[in-house]
């Protein structure tokens, strides 16, 4: 168990620094509803991870991603696959970066975001974990990773936990500001809001780049082992 959690302790981490879905929760603990609206947030978040790996470890279970030990050879197809398409997706952002703080654009659905009704902002949180283009394919490699370890179901459905808390430390940290921080708050959530938004491009053009290339040397690996 110590060697799968080892395996997907960077891909959580990777699942953490997630600038947008960071500015997304700040916005809505801005909001009047800020103390109903952060929790439900971080409920669709925890869900949409917990839900897309658990299907992979489903799936993984009757392919048969373990054999004699070793990760079967459609675990390490399907690294590759995901360490491609991160890599390209981290090129494409990086050719698309703003250079300059008027560049920093935030998508428009956030300008709405204080009137998103409850069901909207759970509905928000699912989106940006399990249909993040950077969340998604790490969450699909650590439960692969995790299913053809071998472990005992008891143990995957652990370590999937482990990799959904620390997956959501990034979301986790402005909610325990705003709950426990009182008054300097606002302060401390604005820089960090300011700061993520300014360099949410480059830092996941930087994240899909790393972590693609991480996929694509595990895939390689699985596949002429």
């Amino acid at each position: 168990m110590g060697e799968a959690l080892g395996d997907i302790l960077g891909l959580a981490a990777g699942v953490a620094v997630s600038p947008l879905p960071i500015v997304a929760i700040i916005l809505l603990l801005a909001t009047p509803q800020g103390r109903l609206n952060g929790p439900l947030f971080t409920l669709g978040w925890v869900v949409g991870l917990s839900a897309l790996g658990g299907v992979m470890l489903a799936i993984g279970g009757a392919g048969g991603s373990s054999a004699h030990h070793q990760p079967a050879t459609w675990v390490g197809v399907l690294k590759l696959v995901l360490g491609v398409l991160l890599v390209l997706f981290g090129l494409r952002q990086w050719r698309h970066r703003p250079t300059g703080a008027s560049q920093a654009e935030l998508p428009k659905w956030m300008a709405a975001i204080d009137r998103f009704s409850p069901v909207k902002v759970v509905g928000l949180g699912l989106a940006l974990s399990a249909a993040n283009l950077k969340n998604a394919p790490l969450t699909l490699a650590a439960a692969a990773s995790i299913s053809s370890s071998g472990l005992a179901t008891g143990q995957q459905i652990v370590s999937l936990g482990v990799f959904v808390i620390i997956g959501s430390l990034g979301i986790l940290a402005p909610l325990a500001v705003f709950l426990f921080l009182g008054d300097r708050a606002k302060s401390v959530l604005g820089g960090w809001k300011d700061w993520a938004a300014q360099h949410n491009v480059a830092v996941m053009a930087v994240l899909f780049f790393v972590l693609g290339l991480k996929l694509l040397g595990d895939g390689i690996g699985i596949l002429i082992s």
